[in-house]
């Protein structure tokens, strides 16, 4: 079975951007919502899913984080909103989904 590999980008109330990878983006979302995690995201409350896409390794996603990181904020936000124009919190649907599957 093929796994897959996520690089998400989360936002709080003031636009501050964070980068992550993860294998299960649901699990991760539940961890960074209830402060599971110390660090950046905790410190600043960010908790937003507003991007994600996926990759089929790890060494695919680790590279793509790299490269988002080292962009341009504005680039960044470009990307956002080439998907998400309005900076939807995209966990809701996400989460959704994944209780969906859980109790088929």
């Amino acid at each position: 079975m093929l796994k897959n590999y996520y690089v998400y980008i989360l936002t709080n109330t003031s636009k501050t951007l964070y980068i992550g990878v993860t294998n299960d983006l649901v699990r991760r979302m539940y961890e960074h919502k209830n402060k599971l995690i110390e660090g950046f995201t905790r410190k600043y409350n960010i908790t937003k899913l507003v991007y994600y896409e996926t990759c089929n390794s790890i060494e695919d996603a680790i590279h793509r984080e790299k490269q988002l990181k080292n962009w341009h904020r504005r680039w960044k936000i470009n990307l956002i909103e080439s998907l998400n124009k309005e900076w939807t919190d995209l966990s809701i649907d996400l989460m959704d989904k994944d209780a969906e599957t859980s109790s088929a």
